[in-house]
């Protein structure tokens, strides 16, 4: 995610927090939450492709994903 809209999420957290924001800046807070959310959940979903396990029995085993969780 660019810094740009990063720095948005920021400023409008603050502004939420001191004296409010308009419904326009609500949805836009929205948006921008729900896109990074999306992105974070790409980047963590790369990392975890790439977790082995070293099983007891020395073999190593690739974590699996749990698909129940995607509801």
């Amino acid at each position: 995610m660019e810094r740009e809209k990063i720095d948005r999420i920021n400023f409008l957290a603050r502004k939420q927090r001191g004296e409010g924001l308009t419904d326009e800046e609500k949805a836009e807070q929205k948006l921008l939450r729900d896109e990074y959310r999306a992105q974070f959940r790409v980047s963590m979903e790369q990392q975890l492709d790439r977790v082995y396990y070293k099983m007891p029995d020395g073999s190593v085993v690739k974590a699996a994903k749990n698909l129940e969780d995607k509801k």
